[in-house]
């Protein structure tokens, strides 16, 4: 890792490491809201979603890490696309991306508000909405996809098979976790095991929650989620999934998730107090790490504030890489721990609220 990509309300703050310091590098985009970014690990290209204010959704990206950026027409609801009947869909905002394997180059999946997936073939110059998704019962016939703190249900997570580039999952909030088997072209809910506590059958087929979703490299039979009613885990593909919210501690209820690649057993929560108050369990910053799949929890606090701390960590604020982790806060404090969370240091404490960050 040479570099910390950190999206922010006010700009895409780049740090750098100068010898054992990390250190501002550069800020893109002053001043805009960044509202993705995205490493294609394949070519180092860096993807950047601002969220204007006055003209909407844009999409830049840079094959030079940031010296030069270009930008891409944003992908389009055909015009026959509803959110409801009688409401056209139009892009609302773009949630998550991936590339779409290493034996399809140039392909990549795009997730968006109102609950639209696109797919480009062409390094991003042009996405199209995977209609078979769009189009599937469970939204159009059934209408059990809806908004989760926003006005209408978002694609967040896409994960691609390492093994097998056509089996991809993506979660929905709210709908759940929707597979296909043959790179698109069908779609089937996975969300066996997971609660809707908020539902009057908090065992549907769709109308979960999950705020992110994992797909372990090393074994992707083995796939995470931090979801609304707890944290979930799955060993059997998303075919099933189990509960192993801490029944005894904090790690429960949050957004952010990250994972160890090469060892599924092991992952890391950061923590929060309910939906309705969002703050830092007794207002104080921790993490919480399990190494055995879920079955216990410990909390990791060495160097987070632990005194009046307001602090909550969104969904894509969270990255790592072997024993890397750095995430960022709602109240502009950016965290490194190098050592798999045993220890954090401070980086910055006066950004903007951090939405995503990402390491290349």
């Amino acid at each position: 890792m040479k570099k910390i990509l950190v999206g922010t309300t006010k700009g895409l703050v780049i740090f750098e490491q100068k010898a054992t310091a990390w250190k501002i590098a550069k800020v893109h985009f002053m001043g805009l809201p960044v509202s993705l970014v995205y490493v294609d690990e394949r070519t180092n290209t860096w993807w950047a979603g601002l969220a204007h204010r006055h003209w909407g959704q844009k999409l830049h990206y840079s094959t030079d890490e940031g010296q030069k950026w270009h930008s891409v027409p944003m992908p389009k609801y055909p015009k026959d696309a509803e959110v409801k009947l009688g409401k056209r869909a139009t892009l609302k905002k773009i949630w998550s991306m991936s590339h779409a394997g290493f034996d399809k180059p140039g392909e990549l999946w795009m997730g968006t508000e109102p609950g639209g997936l696109f797919h480009s073939a062409d390094n991003g110059q042009s996405f199209h909405l995977v209609e078979s998704l769009w189009n599937h019962p469970s939204r159009i016939d059934e209408n059990q996809w809806f908004g989760a703190g926003r006005d209408f249900p978002f694609i967040h997570s896409i994960a691609v098979n390492p093994r097998n580039s056509d089996h991809v999952y993506i979660a929905v909030s709210c709908a759940g976790v929707f597979e296909t088997k043959d790179g698109g072209k069908s779609w089937n809910p996975r969300n066996k095991g997971l609660i809707a506590a908020y539902l009057p059958n908090p065992h549907v087929e769709v109308g979960h929650d999950p705020h992110l979703m994992l797909v372990c490299q090393s074994n992707p039979d083995v796939i995470w989620q931090q979801n609304h009613c707890g944290i979930f885990r799955s060993e059997d593909a998303a075919l099933s999934w189990e509960n192993v919210t801490d029944s005894s501690g904090i790690a429960d209820y949050g957004f952010a998730l990250a994972i160890d690649h090469q060892n599924p057993e092991r992952a890391w929560v950061i923590p929060a107090v309910s939906d309705e108050v969002r703050v830092a369990h007794d207002l104080a910053l921790c993490v919480c790490r399990t190494e055995d799949g879920g079955k216990t929890w410990q909390p990791l606090r060495n160097g987070l504030p632990q005194e009046f701390c307001f602090d909550i960590v969104f969904r894509h604020a969270l990255a790592n890489k072997n024993e890397i982790l750095v995430f960022g806060s709602t109240t502009g404090n950016l965290f490194l721990s190098q050592d798999a969370g045993e220890h954090w240091q401070c980086l910055s404490s006066n950004l903007a609220r951090i939405d995503y960050v990402a390491l290349a």
